[in-house]
């Protein structure tokens, strides 16, 4: 009596599940959502392809372009971006040696947080090489503070965390920031952009609180003679934030290629070794 007892509920259950997904699935069909203003738009303005040679599976990153996206981010982004997760000594994977990665860290406009050794009271010191980048802001309440309540968030890692992230970010800092388009207002008029924000078109919800951070060409000078023009400046940012989120994309495309290697040899010792142990038993 118990085990039909029990059946009949657990019966009961999957037909009120099965009845609710049906009602909800008829409901998306017959009464789809309404559209909304981020839909109309990634219609119309898709994401540009920054198309970086770290791309792909043979991708290698371009030495010269990273450090002309870092460039980028130290005069352009670092003011209120942080890059926590990246240590000075790292740079050295961009080409610079010993010297230039003391002279950066030294040279950093912000220092590290320490403590006075003789009064106990909290200080800041220079950064050192083994240090990580310090953070812009010490926490959340004084980077909303200088940023009108909107919290920068750390780069280090944001081309992971963002779909298709050097697109994103390509075309987010380069070309996202434009006059808000009539039609979307005349079909959208709930859509317009507040005073304290700006429109960006490949924002999440193309209002954003970051004012565009590349505006004319020249913005940025690069030292190895690279024309600055926006494009280019995004495009090179868009490839040193990748490296920060995948510093070791050379080497792992290496000992991937080496364990494929690995792989296609074995598979012919095996058979090799299969057509040799069994050679008598067919015959």
């Amino acid at each position: 009596m118990i085990r039909w007892i029990s059946g009949f509920i657990g019966a009961g259950v999957v037909a009120v599940l099965a009845w609710s997904l049906l009602w909800s699935v008829v409901g998306v069909v017959t009464d789809p959502p309404a559209p909304t203003a981020e839909h109309y738009v990634r219609a119309h303005h898709p994401l540009l392809s920054a198309e970086l040679p770290s791309e792909g599976l043979f991708g290698k990153y371009d030495v010269r372009q990273l450090q002309r996206g870092f460039q980028v981010y130290k005069e352009v982004c670092a003011a209120c971006h942080s890059i926590r997760l990246v240590s000075f000594r790292d740079l050295k994977q961009l080409g610079y040696d010993d010297g230039q990665v003391k002279a950066i860290a030294v040279g950093w406009q912000i220092e590290q947080p320490s403590v006075n050794p003789d009064t106990g009271e909290v200080a800041t010191r220079k950064n050192l090489p083994s240090d990580h980048f310090p953070l812009v802001f010490a926490n959340d309440v004084a980077a909303r503070a200088a940023n009108n309540n909107a919290v920068p968030p750390d780069l280090s890692l944001m081309t992971k965390a963002r779909h298709e992230g050097p697109d994103y970010i390509y075309s987010l800092v380069g070309h996202g920031y434009v006059k808000q388009p009539a039609d979307l207002l005349a079909k959208f008029p709930d859509a317009k952009t507040p005073a304290a924000l700006h429109y960006n078109q490949y924002f999440a919800n193309l209002n954003i609180a970051m004012p565009p951070p590349l505006t004319q060409d020249g913005q940025v000078q690069y030292l190895d003679g690279t024309k600055p023009t926006v494009d280019q400046m995004a495009k090179d940012v868009a490839a040193f934030l990748t490296w920060t989120a995948e510093p070791n994309l050379d080497t792992r495309h290496g000992a991937g290629f080496a364990v494929l290697g690995f792989l296609l040899v074995f598979c012919f010792l095996a058979y090799g070794a299969y057509q040799n142990v069994w050679r008598n038993m067919k015959h």
